[in-house]
């Protein structure tokens, strides 16, 4: 389908991009509702993304990964877009647990844990949101005490994509309760430490390869050098990581209304209805210029914010903005191609249907949309104050 130029893409990146699609095509997608059936993905699957250097890919050489840079890690989020795959859980892997490590870990703890996270042998997992507290991360209940050279965490923590397969989990906990946010601290636990446990893969309505899990911890005894950077700073380092995973919202939303898009014309073109293609009614065909248009300004507006990313230059208001649009972008289109596939929009084997009901989730993960709302109301009032 006719799409925009990406300069921001090099010559090296579309052929990582063409190794990529043809992985997804071989080694996801014949497979993906057999996953969805079995609400998640088996690990053999990492191991061969690993092994092809799909893992990671930003991270550098000296800490056992690719060596790339984050565009390549796009890529990837973008080709499983292409195919309607949500789950493996691929980028939250590599582009939000793993910068965790490498960037608060002590050189131990990277030497362990990283180069085992880039080949696909252990699955990473963020284990924020608990019962009760939602977007609050400030009011989190678990945990961790200091005991001689360990920490000792107890708490529950709950809706953790990639929990079933996780390996290594970058738990918050709270290591001073009067302090608020300002007692907030990240450790790593992996999951062969006594004490740790998952309850049961939830059952969500949408995004059924995806595995999420419950997790527990009940005095589980972690190394000192597990703890990422400082006490008391894991809020601060959370604010900090959360652009990056705002923008990668932006970019699967994005990839995956595309290819919605893409299905729907297909399936217009080869559907008649009174004599004539579906795709040969006028509403038809105006529809879908409309939803291609959008896709052109939400394609712009996506590679903007990655080129911001790129030269260090987006703030969490401008990707707050970016995940609100295109979260709210691709329910948007994923409605208005399910109402042009008609009966067999709402049959579950059409993908429409699928990327339908897994498509709700964006607007809630990653920050509600009031969330984003939010934050960017306050940079908006502070500019317009007198």
């Amino acid at each position: 389908m006719r799409s925009l130029p990406r300069p921001l893409f090099s010559a090296d990146h579309e052929a990582f991009r063409d190794q990529v699609r043809r992985f997804c095509e071989r080694e996801i997608a014949p497979h993906h509702a057999e996953w969805e059936s079995a609400h998640g993905v088996p690990k053999s699957v990492w191991q061969r993304a690993g092994e092809q250097g799909l893992l990671c890919c930003w991270l550098p050489e000296a800490d056992g990964g690719p060596g790339g840079d984050l565009l390549f890690d796009v890529i990837v989020c973008e080709e499983l877009g292409r195919v309607g795959a949500t789950g493996p859980g691929f980028p939250l892997h590599s582009v939000i647990v793993t910068p965790y490590i490498a960037h608060h870990g002590t050189p131990t703890l990277k030497r362990k844990v990283l180069p085992r996270m880039a080949s696909g042998e252990w699955v990473g997992a963020i284990a924020m949101t608990e019962p009760g507290t939602g977007s609050d991360l400030a009011a989190i209940r678990t945990r961790a005490v200091r005991d001689g050279d360990h920490w000792v965490i107890n708490g529950q923590k709950t809706f953790i994509t990639n929990g079933h397969n996780a390996d290594v989990i970058v738990v918050a906990c709270k290591t001073d309760a009067e302090q608020g946010a300002k007692g907030v601290s990240l450790f790593v636990v992996t999951a062969d430490m006594p004490g740790f446990s998952r309850g049961r893969n939830l059952h969500k309505i949408g995004q059924h390869a995806q595995d999420t899990a419950e997790l527990f911890f009940e005095d589980v005894r972690v190394p000192a050098d597990h703890l990422l950077g400082e006490e008391g700073k894991g809020f601060r380092y959370l604010m900090q990581e959360l652009a990056q995973e705002r923008l990668l919202v932006s970019v699967q939303c994005q990839s995956r209304a595309e290819a919605a898009l893409e299905w729907t014309v297909k399936y217009v073109q080869e559907r008649k209805a009174f004599g004539q293609r579906v795709a040969d009614f006028q509403n038809t065909r105006f529809k879908l210029a409309g939803l291609w248009a959008e896709l052109q300004a939400g394609r712009a507006y996506c590679d903007q914010l990655l080129g911001l990313h790129m030269a260090g230059q987006l703030d969490a208001v401008g990707a707050s903005a970016g995940k609100l649009w295109h979260s709210e972008l691709l329910g948007r289109v994923v409605d208005e191609c399910l109402q042009l596939h008609g009966g067999y929009g709402y049959m579950h084997e059409y993908p429409i249907a699928r990327a339908f009901v897994d498509a709700r989730i964006e607007r809630i993960y990653a920050g509600t949309s009031e969330i984003m709302k939010e934050i960017i109301a306050r940079a908006v009032c502070d500019e317009v104050r007198p």
